[in-house]
C-alpha cells in the first residue's frame, strides 16, 4: 500500500511540475504562429503591390487617352510622346509588362455601333473594325477617344499570389479642340 501512495504523490507532483513549467512554452507558442504571419505579411505585401499597380493602370488609360483628346491632330511623334508619358505613371513599377493602345472611335448615326477610325499601340485594332462601348457613349455622328491599357503582374515573391494576374482597364474621352482628332497624314474625319 506505502509503494501505491508512493507512486500516486510521484505522479501527482510530476504532472504538477509539468503544468507549472513554462520554460518552453514561448518557443512553442512562437514555432505555431510565426509561418501563419510570415503568410500573412507576403500576402499583404504581393496583394497591396496588386493593388497599386491597378490603381496605376487606370490613370495610365485615362491619361492616354486624355493626352490625345486635347490635340486636334496627332502623328507618329505624338503618339511616342503619349505613350511614353503615360508609362512614366508606372514609376516604380517595371514598364516591361505593359500593353497601351489608343484608337479613335466613330460612332455610326444609324446603328449606334463605334467604328475604328485609326488605331496605335502594342495591339493596334483593325480600321472600320466594331468595337462595344456603353450606351450612354453611343451617341451618332460623334467621335470617341478609346484607351486600353493592360499590365501582367507576377508577384515578387510568388508565396500567396502563385500566378501572374492581368490588370487592365480602358478610358473613353471625347475630342476637346475638334470634331474628331486627326492621324496625320488625314486632314479631315472620315466616317466609316
Amino acid at each position: 500500500m506505502q509503494a501505491m501512495l508512493k507512486i500516486g504523490r510521484t505522479c501527482r507532483c510530476a504532472a504538477g511540475e509539468f503544468v507549472a513549467d513554462s520554460r518552453a512554452l514561448a518557443a512553442t507558442e512562437f514555432a505555431v504562429i510565426v509561418p501563419l504571419m510570415l503568410v500573412l505579411f507576403f500576402g499583404t505585401v504581393e496583394f497591396s503591390s496588386a493593388v497599386a499597380i491597378d490603381r496605376k493602370v487606370t490613370l495610365m488609360a485615362r491619361t492616354l487617352s486624355d493626352l490625345t483628346s486635347q490635340s486636334t491632330s496627332v502623328g507618329d511623334t505624338d503618339m511616342t510622346n503619349f505613350f511614353a508619358a503615360s508609362t512614366g505613371i508606372m514609376t516604380p513599377y517595371s514598364t516591361t509588362p505593359v500593353a497601351s493602345t489608343i484608337s479613335e472611335l466613330y460612332v455610326d448615326p444609324s446603328t449606334l455601333q463605334a467604328h475604328v477610325q485609326w488605331s496605335k499601340g502594342s495591339a493596334p485594332r483593325t480600321q472600320k473594325s466594331l468595337v462595344t462601348i456603353p450606351t450612354s457613349l453611343a451617341i451618332g455622328d460623334t467621335y470617341l477617344i478609346f484607351s486600353e491599357v493592360s499590365y501582367t503582374y507576377t508577384p515578387t515573391i510568388g508565396h500567396v499570389l502563385k500566378n501572374a494576374i492581368t490588370l487592365s482597364d480602358v478610358s473613353y474621352t471625347r475630342p476637346r479642340q475638334s470634331t474628331c482628332v486627326y492621324y496625320s497624314p488625314d486632314t479631315a474625319c472620315t466616317k466609316y
